[in-house]
């Protein structure tokens, strides 16, 4: 029987955390990959925010890309063997793991994330190559140090050898009450020389002004909060940290291999994305 005079509760199993009531990023991201794993309310805060922004889905298989393309160059150009992808999501292949044990099969990744629909995903589709590892760990971006202490991490990540942080599309759920960068610095804080974080984050900086009126307002009718932040809000994020050219710059033009005519348009996928060093 579970000890309940300490007043400390036993901590819920992920399947009790499930509230289908309420939207979760993860899934309305999922809803609108066209995925399956999303409930009636993730469902109505995604056509909230396509109402306002119909190119929304075109942002998320943009963001997708930049993720990919982040990846290929960690592992291949960067030579890092090890990555902490925290707000994993729903998995849509090929996924992180994927792609960097396609360029080096050692690669480890830790997967974060704090949908438990997210986490039964991940360990029943997200396997490792034998030559690598992968770890799904159950922890929240708002908590740092139970992600950095977090038994799986510690088992999966080196914090002495250069470590890939992947902060892709998470950020802009933090709003400033959260202290967004002082989060993402104590995480900077704990990789060594030579590590990289990668971040993409919504903006209103790409598109038109009348479209960046209704982003205060959809963020109450899709029920979940996000904060739209300038480039030059995404740049304090990395304070300290050395820009891999072309820096911080639309999702679809970081080291897009597409020609110019054939790429989407910055007010189609309004991401900034950007890819830094720890020096």
């Amino acid at each position: 029987m579970a000890d309940t005079t300490s007043g400390v509760r036993p901590e819920q199993p992920p399947s009790a955390r499930i509230d289908p009531s309420v939207p979760h990023p993860a899934r309305r991201y999922d809803y609108w990959l066209g995925g399956k794993d999303n409930f009636a309310a993730d469902r109505r805060s995604g056509d909230a925010v396509a109402a306002a922004y119909p190119a929304i889905r075109t942002t998320v298989i943009e963001n997708r890309r930049f993720m990919q393309r982040a990846t290929r160059y960690l592992a291949g150009t960067a030579g890092v063997r090890q990555f902490l992808d925290i707000g994993t999501g729903i998995p849509t292949s090929p996924n992180l793991h994927e792609i960097a044990q396609e360029i080096a099969a050692d690669s480890r990744v830790a997967y974060v994330d704090n949908d438990p629909i997210v986490l039964a995903h991940a360990r029943a589709l997200l396997t490792s190559k034998p030559e690598g590892a992968t770890a799904y760990v159950d922890a929240d971006l708002r908590d740092p140090e139970r992600i950095l202490s977090h038994p799986e991490v510690r088992a999966t990540i080196d914090f002495d050898r250069p470590v890939g942080l992947m902060l892709v599309a998470i950020l802009h759920f933090l709003t400033d009450a959260d202290d967004p960068h002082g989060i993402t610095r104590r995480l900077i804080e704990a990789l060594p020389s030579g590590s990289y974080v990668v971040i993409s984050h919504a903006t209103t900086d790409l598109v038109p002004r009348e479209v960046a009126a209704t982003a205060a307002p959809v963020t109450t009718t899709s029920m979940i909060d996000m904060a739209f932040r300038t480039s030059g809000e995404v740049a304090a994020f990395l304070d300290g940290l050395e820009l891999v050219p072309p820096g911080i710059s639309p999702i679809t033009e970081w080291h897009s291999d597409a020609p110019p005519e054939h790429r989407t348009p910055a007010a189609q996928a309004s991401m900034y994305g950007v890819v830094a060093r720890k020096p």
